[in-house]
């Protein structure tokens, strides 16, 4: 049976994963390191993992597989779950895949050398989380929900 792994701590869409899971009957697990609201649904388990780096998703990438999908803005924690042939999506909708996945990667180290050599230190930030995310968040899992049930 397909499962939602949330990777909670910085996750915008928590609610419309709830309500997705709910319609579909699916256990939702949310694992971050605290500070998060529990849900009462029997559907949600809060799972609190201990401080420190990528315990989140060390827990969510030890049992997570076939059919599952994860929500994370996680690339790393992304491609264990692509290996262990579970799903994974952003918060904005876009999904991680085999095709895509490495590509990512090689994005994300990219930028971090670029962001390690700035010398005067200046920053950009992504643009902030919109509306059009989270529809176009709703339409990707719930695709994905019946991709992975249908598998």
């Amino acid at each position: 049976m397909t499962a939602i792994y949330i990777d909670a701590d910085a996750c915008p869409v928590k609610d419309e994963i709830y309500r997705v899971a709910e319609r579909h009957g699916l256990q939702v697990f949310v694992v971050s390191n605290g500070g998060i609201r529990p849900n009462p649904s029997p559907l949600v388990e809060s799972v609190i993992v201990p401080e420190g780096a990528d315990a989140a998703d060390k827990w969510i990438a030890d049992r997570i597989g076939p059919p599952d999908i994860c929500v994370t803005g996680d690339i790393p924690l992304a491609a264990k779950c692509i290996a262990a042939g579970a799903h994974a999506i952003r918060h904005n909708g876009d999904p991680f895949t085999p095709d895509n996945i490495g590509q990512q990667l090689g994005m994300r180290d990219l930028m971090a050398d670029i962001r390690a050599a700035n010398p005067l230190g200046v920053a950009g930030g992504g643009r902030p989380f919109s509306k059009a995310d989270r529809s176009r968040f709703l339409n990707a899992l719930e695709l994905m929900i019946r991709r992975a049930k249908a598998s």
